[in-house]
């Protein structure tokens, strides 16, 4: 049998293109691995700690999981499902509970965080944090190891949570019986900084960050107001800078290389930038095209949510049903 990698997706809004090629471009490469069996869920049920309102919640996740098909995923390859749609998942996370020490949980960099936030508010410890946040190491494990997923790609943010529900799956293992598959992370080691338009990281707390399905127009706007130095457009450029770092996202190897050298003889950053936008948009104008259809068309991207949650209910029936019998229920 194929082993089986899972990948959670919070929505939280249309992404940018640092998420694009941080996160979305490899998930979906790894969709066109013949060796693994790739499931992909919207977690709806994570968003609740950071989304309190109900009409948001319901438009971010339809424009994340019309982000991820427009962006490729295609369902026919793998299995695209919303985590809320499958109640095995919340069943296991309590059972997972009963074998979880909250010191492993006190560990959790999330929770630590918002400790420290309240501390310097001069608060009590645990004024901002609800058991939502405190146990979502515990759910997130409750997803992987629903699945028998083996491999969970993640960011190095992740990580820890990956290493927990490891954790987790080898003191449940131990006391009842081999019942769960022990999980790995997938690190991607590589991933480059995205700039944003300031030349910063891309992120929306910088507010430099050029949305993923912007119109053309504003695409056009938003990559002409990009800074630059004062040199004239006969002089040489340099190739480190904000233009040519973002051209090198979309270009291929030959035309990087032949941009390279148009930055070495000489050119307008009028032109440099026209140059990016071009680029920027053949890529991303039919990505656009597809999101919009999709948003429109919205019926068929819960076709494919309500299909996917269903084989991904028989996988996780049966893993439940297993640790049932293992804990005596």
């Amino acid at each position: 049998m194929k082993k089986i990698a899972i990948t959670g997706i919070k929505p939280t809004g249309v992404p940018h293109i640092g998420n694009y090629f941080g996160a979305i471009k490899p998930a979906i490469e790894l969709a066109n691995d013949p060796e693994l069996d790739s499931y992909y869920f919207i977690a709806d049920y994570h968003a609740l700690n950071f989304i309190k309102n109900n009409e948001d919640l319901n438009r971010y996740t339809r424009e994340i999981a019309c982000t991820w098909l427009a962006c490729g995923l295609d369902p026919n390859k793998i299995v695209l499902y919303k985590q809320s749609l499958v109640p095995e998942v919340t069943e296991l996370n309590w059972l997972l509970c009963n074998v979880t020490s909250k010191g492993l949980m006190n560990r959790a960099h999330a929770y630590k965080a918002m400790v420290d936030k309240s501390l310097a508010n001069g608060d009590d410890p645990d004024a901002l944090v609800n058991m939502g946040l405190f146990n979502y190491p515990i759910l997130m494990a409750a997803d992987i190891l629903s699945m028998n997923a083996k491999f969970v790609p993640v960011g190095e943010d992740q990580r820890q949570h990956v290493e927990m529900a490891r954790d987790i799956a080898k003191v449940f293992n131990k006391r009842y019986g081999y019942t769960f598959v022990v999980p790995e992370a997938l690190i991607q080691e590589d991933v480059a900084t995205i700039p944003g338009l300031d030349g910063r990281k891309m992120s929306k707390s910088y507010g430099n960050q050029i949305p993923l399905f912007c119109s053309r127009e504003e695409l056009k706007k938003l990559i002409a107001g990009i800074k630059t130095d004062s040199s004239l457009p006969t002089e040489p450029k340099s190739t480190d800078c904000t233009l040519f770092n973002l051209y090198k996202l979309f270009a291929s190897k030959e035309q990087c290389e032949q941009m390279a050298k148009i930055y070495a003889n000489g050119i307008s950053w009028a032109d440099a930038k026209n140059a990016l936008f071009e680029m920027m948009d053949s890529v991303l104008s039919p990505m656009r095209d597809k999101y919009n259809y999709y948003i429109t068309h919205y019926d068929e991207v819960e076709k494919i949510l309500t299909e996917g949650s269903k084989k991904t209910q028989i996988i996780a029936r049966e893993t439940v049903a297993r640790a049932r019998k293992a804990m005596g229920l």
